[in-house]
Parts: C-alpha cells; structure tokens; sequence
C-alpha cells in the first residue's frame, strides 16, 4: 500500500482524506468537510463511488478508475441510505487494502439497514421500539395486532430525511399507502407508534465512542417526523447521563466510529433508539450547537490514521 502513497509518513504530515460520496462539493456535510480539511492542512477528496472500481487480479485486491493513484489515507464512506452492494464492496475492498476507514464495512452494513440495527440494539440489552419484521400482507395486519393495535408506523428498511415513514391509522390506509410498498425479499418494519405530543425527540452526534453533541427536535405543525430537512425546529440540549450512556452504546454497539443517534423519550421518560445513521448530516446540529462538527470528523479521521500507521509500525 506505502507505493501508492507519495507522502511522507511523520506525525505531522499533511493527509489526504477521502469522503465516499455521489454529491458534490456544493452539498453541506461535504462543503464543511473539505473546508475543515482545509483548514488542519490536508486535503479532502470526494471519491464518487461510481466512478472507482475494486479489482481482484494475479491475487492482488486493486482499484481502478477515478481517485485511485494515490489511494487516500483515510476514507470517510458518506453515501447514506442509498449505499448498495456495489459500494459496499469497494468499501470492503479498500478496508481490505488497508486503509483506515471512518466508518467500518461492517458497521455501515449494519446501519444502513433498520431493521439489522434493531436488532444489535436490542440483542445488547439497549432499548429500542417494539418492531416487526414483515414480508408480506398477512404479516402487517398480525403486527398491528402485536403492537396494540392502530396508529403504527411502516418503515422501509433504508431511508433519508423520513422518507419510506408513515403514519398509517387504518386498514384501508395500509392497502393504500403501506402495502404497495411492501418488496418482500427486503421486508417493512412496522413499529409502535408515539404520538408527538406524547414524547421528545433528541438527535446525539457520537464520535469515537463519546457524545459530542446533541439536539432536540419539534416536529412541524401537522407533522410527526422529527427530521430537520422536514423543517423541524431544532436547539442543542444536554442529555442526561443514561441517555448519553445510551446512545454512546448505540454507536458502539453498531460498530460506529461516527454516528447520528436519532431518540424518543415517551412521557415516561423511557427512551428508546429510533435508528443510527453513520453518515449523519450535521448542518442543524451546527447550527443549533455552534460547535465546528466538521472539524471534529477530521481530526478524527487523521488520528484513526495515524493510529493505524503506529500500530503497523509497531
């Protein structure tokens, strides 16, 4: 791997810090990353990950296409929900290759998919809404009954800014609106639902295994999702330390060096991990906290880097 890199290996040297990505540079976590690079003095690239190919050749794991000569020294994978197989395997390839990543292949399969997430929650004792699983119609309507019955919420298995959530409040709302949804070789959630003004939405940034940061969230008028691209109101809040502690768990747990921990509180005060996002937006959180959060990702790329260098080192 040390050919494929022209610069020179001290503590202070300038890195290159790859951002998988199929936005561009215009984009507001992409923008703040390459304008926090910037200023720590390495320089960020945006590796589109359809335009950089793994190669398996003469048993050597390569890549070819865009971005590939030299090869970043650390790369943050930040496609989203929309990641398929085919990133996912140049994810795996480059990991493979030896470069430090920001997050793991194996975290980012398991949050990108719901429903793998609640159950890793879960299995480790962390709380989550009662959900199921289901895979075709005969299904959902044994999940309402499961769950106490309508409203409940359906959800797809991989979405962005709420989308693939409803509040479905009947039966001829799910024929309508959930079932022609329904792809059985991937599955719905249908999980409990809890009305707004039942509970409190909190959105906490964990890097390195701590929290960072966090936010509460107000739905808009006539809304019930929580999600600052749907115009909620958004302010910086501190969480309590079992909710820290939970959501710190949530990452970790996930295998999620960064991570957007997305939480309800019910009336009781039971909180519950609605999902964890490893290439979580980060505009509101800024602007809310005032804290540079982009600044935070990079130096941790650059030390995850440096600590990988030392360990080979050895």
């Amino acid at each position: 791997m040390d050919h494929r890199h022209p610069w020179k290996e001290h503590a202070k040297v300038s890195l290159c810090i790859g951002i998988i990505t199929v936005q561009g540079p215009g984009y507001h976590p992409n923008r703040r990353l390459l304008e926090a690079a910037s200023k720590a003095e390495h320089q960020g690239m945006l590796i589109h990950p359809y335009r950089l190919w793994p190669i398996t050749a003469a048993g050597q794991l390569d890549v070819t296409g865009a971005h590939c000569a030299p090869l970043p020294h650390v790369v943050l994978p930040r496609q989203g929900a929309q990641i398929g197989d085919a990133c996912l395997a140049l994810i795996h390839q480059l990991q493979l290759m030896g470069v430090p990543l920001v997050n793991s292949h194996e975290a980012v399969c398991i949050a990108r998919n719901k429903f793998l997430t609640q159950q890793v929650l879960t299995a480790a004792g962390l709380p989550c809404p009662d959900t199921v699983l289901i895979n075709d119609e005969s299904g959902f309507y044994r999940a309402v009954g499961h769950l106490g019955g309508y409203p409940v919420i359906s959800k797809q298995l991989s979405g962005r800014q709420g989308d693939g959530v409803l509040r479905i409040m009947d039966a001829s709302d799910a024929r309508q609106r959930a079932l022609p949804a329904l792809d059985r070789r991937r599955g719905l959630m249908v999980q409990r639902y809890l009305p707004v003004e039942q509970r409190r939405d909190v959105r906490a940034l964990v890097i390195g295994g701590k929290v960072v940061c966090a936010a509460s969230l107000i739905p808009s008028a006539g809304e019930f999702r929580a999600n600052f691209h749907l115009g909620s109101d958004i302010k910086a809040t501190t969480l309590s330390c079992e909710l820290e502690r939970i959501a710190a768990g949530a990452a970790t747990v996930v295998g999620c060096d960064v991570a957007g921990v997305d939480m309800i509180v019910d009336k009781d005060d039971r909180p519950y991990i609605v999902e964890v996002n490893y290439a979580p937006g980060f505009k509101g959180l800024e602007a809310a906290t005032g804290l540079d959060i982009a600044g935070r990702i990079i130096q941790f790329a650059a030390d995850r880097y440096h600590r990988q260098r030392e360990i080979m080192e050895g």
